[in-house]
């Protein structure tokens, strides 16, 4: 310790006083006696001070009271009491209090300077902790700062728009693309507000109620102008939500045209094949037909009603990607699957296929979704398991709720599906390679089903062995009414 260290004496005038002041320079401390509190608050004022010296009894004040006030004020001051006499029950109170040490009569230089080297030695060590803590902590912070910086810089450079919300829906940061797609100027003060307050838009309140209702992150944001974005949200942890925008105007136009050239072409193919069937139709009523032109017939009426219904599927498939089929309401799922079932039990009875349907005992809640699209994608589920299960076998549907979401389950003990060809069985006009003669199709029934499954922020996936069968397990979240963020 260096021996110009201050030390503040703030003790009654007396031997006891001279004593500390001959202990305090015979080890090389330097010493400044105070006479009341007045002094002691203007020596502190214009020194620092290494340690502070109080006796019991300061002129008239408790010496507790002003060493708790010190220390609430320096509290890494070391400061010791000097009592009257030895009193367990103060001393316990000094060091509860934060007092470094006490003393006590009778005293002894060596007491004096044991007990003063010791408090600065504990002090001392205490502040070069604090010291790398501090450099720790700042060097942490500083690389903190760093990173965000760099994050800041990364997300100004996306092209895409970047979004940043807290739990509360407040905006932490948003990046150039979205202050110029919703028309703020850089110093616009936007954040720390509720995002809704700051983009009363209809479509991203909309994608934030999917959040509440832990739905599939998604959903287009559309503008008066005719600009389309697609946005999605990502939960941060312990920060919030990340908002994602590209804009997709240029796609939902060519979706447009697409759309618009397979209506006009499927049209188009409709008048004339209808005009075929219609000529077919009538030629037994120009003359009688032989065996052979009748077999004719029947492969033009039966190629015809392919490409009818390659057609419908076709026009099918363009309306549900286009998104036209947006009108949902609750449906009854036992309901929808027991409607189903009559349709294709013809078919069942003449296959002699053995029918299992299995359901939870529990109600089944309604799910919310487009009533038609639904019932055409469990026909087409269950209509591909009777057209590939063989004469005598086994077809089950089986259904359950785990937490919010309903699974559906279509097996049958067909051909079943190789794994080369499983990947790319949702693909339009792809047929597996193991499918028997004579059974017929456009390849479009799956595609079909996984756009319906996809519009309603489902997932399908198939499950299969060859020579055993197929499993295709459809899960779809069970809308339930909860509450929507803040506004």
């Amino acid at each position: 310790m260096p021996k110009s260290t201050l030390i503040l004496l703030a003790l009654e005038e007396g031997q006891t006083q001279l004593l500390f002041d001959r202990a305090l320079a015979a080890a090389g401390y330097q010493s400044e006696v105070t006479h009341d509190r007045a002094e002691l608050d203007k020596a502190l004022q214009e020194s620092s001070p290494a340690m502070i010296i109080v006796s019991q009894n300061f002129h008239g004040v408790d010496g507790l009271r002003v060493a708790s006030s010190l220390l609430d004020r320096f509290p890494t001051l070391p400061i010791l009491l000097y009592l009257s006499q030895d009193s367990p029950l103060l001393v316990r109170e000094a060091l509860h209090l934060g007092i470094s040490d006490c003393l006590y009569p009778a005293l002894r230089v060596e007491d004096v300077i044991h007990t003063v080297e010791n408090s600065l030695k504990r002090a001392q060590h205490l502040g070069d902790w604090t010291r790398r803590q501090v450099r720790l902590t700042t060097s942490s912070l500083q690389q903190r700062l760093n990173e965000l910086q760099k994050l800041e810089k990364i997300i100004d450079t996306i092209e895409d728009g970047v979004m940043i919300l807290d739990e509360n829906y407040h905006i932490l940061t948003v990046n150039p693309p979205v202050r110029r797609t919703f028309g703020f100027w850089k110093d616009d003060d936007i954040l720390g507000r509720p995002v809704l307050e700051v983009i009363p838009n209809q479509d991203l309140r909309n994608l934030l109620d999917f959040e509440a209702e832990n739905s599939v992150p998604h959903n287009e944001i559309a503008f008066e102008d005719g600009r389309v974005l697609s946005a999605q949200y990502a939960r941060i942890p312990g920060v919030g939500f990340a908002i994602t925008m590209q804009d997709i105007s240029y796609l939902k136009q060519l979706d447009r045209l697409k759309s618009e050239f397979v209506h006009s072409v499927s049209h188009d193919l409709r008048s004339p094949l209808t005009a075929i069937l219609g000529y077919v139709d009538l030629l037994e009523r120009v003359g009688p037909l032989n065996s052979q032109q009748r077999e004719f017939v029947s492969r033009v009426q039966h190629s015809v009603t392919s490409i009818t219904n390659l057609v419908n599927d076709l026009l099918d498939l363009g309306r549900i990607e286009a998104g036209f089929d947006l009108q949902k309401q609750m449906v009854p799922v036992e309901a929808m699957i027991r409607d189903t079932m009559d349709a294709w039990e013809p078919q069942i009875q003449d296959k002699k296929l053995k029918f299992r349907l299995e359901l939870p005992v529990a109600d089944i809640p309604s799910m919310r979704g487009n009533p038609i699209r639904l019932r055409q994608m469990l026909d087409n589920l269950l209509g591909n398991a009777v057209k590939y299960t063989p004469e005598g076998g086994d077809i089950q549907i089986k259904v359950e709720q785990q937490a919010d979401q309903i699974i559906l389950q279509v097996s049958d003990s067909g051909p079943g599906i190789p794994p080369a060809d499983q990947p790319h069985i949702f693909e339009k006009f792809y047929r597996a390679s193991n499918v028997p003669k004579g059974v017929g199709g456009s390849g479009l029934g799956l595609a079909i089903v996984k756009s319906i499954i996809d519009n309603h922020q489902g997932r399908i996936w198939v499950d299969s062995v060859v020579g055993k069968g197929s499993t295709f397990t459809v899960v779809i979240p069970v809308f339930e009414p909860k509450t929507a963020p803040p506004a």
